[in-house]
């Protein structure tokens, strides 16, 4: 019995001592090597592109002035047509009898206003010899410029109904290519209803999209010589200068951009609808700081650089905005100032806090971080 308690004891020992052999201790942290570069300012002269397309410079949705069934259509996507040229035509049946009519209408109005002006003349007459009197006259008087009046409104619907009739035909104002065919015969069109848009002959747009935050940047950059060209996409051809014309007022609510419109200038050779890259020279900026794009990190949304503190030889991350792109150097518009230290290496693996050494590269033979230029 005096023995038990030494026993327990030394079991309770080797369970603390398989315990303690369990417990590993945490593997240190690996001491990275990393590139790194001194900021300095520099200059910077970007060029933003853009895709575009090109198109008319009027492009009219044609349609009939009045309602009804469509019988024939006298043309198909993609035609040359000409001014005058027919391109559908209506059921002209009801509107040929609306005509009729009218004409016969007018014809009763144009027999009234006769026979009332025959009898004021007669009246006239009797007023003279005393038969009548005055008033009886004026009456006469009132009736036949009554009737004048029927006879000229019927004369206006007249003319009215004959150009309803004639609008059964619709006809190409203008020369053009037909960019689309939205009605078919045997259809019911209703007056306004679109049934071809026509590009017309003549000047060509450039048509591209800038996102909001670049728009002030764009007209700006824009309104100097020479600094927005257009190129063809697949065609072996220089770019060639044109002008902006025109920018949306407001944004496309799909895509949050403002549409503008650049004119091409005279002899410019290219299909509709073909693509286009628009391209934008930026004026060279001073005083900027540009990184190496292998610095730049994106994650969660956000834009950062690792930065190294040269005491402690830790890094931490650095919130940036990016202001543009110049070949593989990135713009930085703000969250760096010169004379910080960056990595520009490595980015993806590092850790907030973690101990860094600068890579010494065996040729060079030196650590000294590598100034921005």
């Amino acid at each position: 019995m005096p023995q038990t308690p030494i026993k327990a004891g030394l079991a309770l020992t080797a369970l603390l001592v398989l315990a303690a052999c369990g417990k590993q201790a945490a593997a240190p942290e690996p001491v990275r090597a990393v590139r790194t570069m001194l900021l300095a300012t520099d200059s910077a002269g970007m060029t933003l592109e853009y895709p575009g397309d090109v198109r008319a410079r009027i492009e009219s949705r044609l349609s009939f002035r009045v309602g009804g069934k469509m019988m024939a259509r006298r043309v198909n996507l993609g035609d040359a047509v000409k001014s005058g040229q027919l391109l559908a035509q209506l059921d002209p049946q009801d509107l040929l009898l609306a005509q009729e009519g009218a004409k016969a209408g007018l014809s009763a109005a144009r027999t009234n206003r006769d026979q009332l002006g025959a009898d004021y003349k007669r009246f006239i007459e009797l007023r003279e010899q005393g038969f009548i009197s005055a008033a009886e006259l004026e009456r006469r008087d009132a009736a036949f410029k009554a009737a004048q009046a029927q006879l000229d409104q019927a004369r206006a619907q007249s003319d009215a109904q004959h150009n309803q009739a004639g609008y059964a035909q619709l006809v190409a104002d203008a020369p053009g290519v037909v960019t689309g065919v939205f009605a078919e015969p045997g259809m019911v069109v209703g007056p306004g209803t679109p049934v071809f848009s026509v590009a017309v002959d003549g000047p060509r747009d450039i048509v591209f999209s800038v996102p909001e935050d670049q728009l002030a940047r764009v007209r700006e950059a824009a309104a100097l010589p020479g600094a927005l060209k257009v190129r063809l996409w697949g065609e072996n051809q220089a770019s060639r200068d044109i002008k902006l014309r025109e920018i949306s007022a407001a944004t496309d609510p799909v895509t949050r951009t403002f549409l503008l419109k650049a004119d091409a200038g005279a002899g410019f050779d290219a299909k509709l609808g073909q693509t286009a890259i628009i391209s934008l020279t930026l004026p060279r900026t001073q005083q900027i700081i540009k990184v190496p794009l292998t610095a730049v990190l994106q994650a969660e949304g956000q834009t950062s650089v690792w930065v190294l503190d040269p005491k402690a030889m830790k890094v931490a991350p650095q919130a940036v905005q990016v202001g543009g792109a110049e070949g593989n150097q990135v713009v930085i518009a703000s969250g760096l100032r010169p004379g910080q230290e960056i990595v520009t290496a490595g980015v993806h693996v590092l850790t907030p806090g973690q101990t860094v050494v600068r890579y010494q590269d065996p040729a060079a033979g030196s650590a000294a971080p590598a100034a921005s230029r």
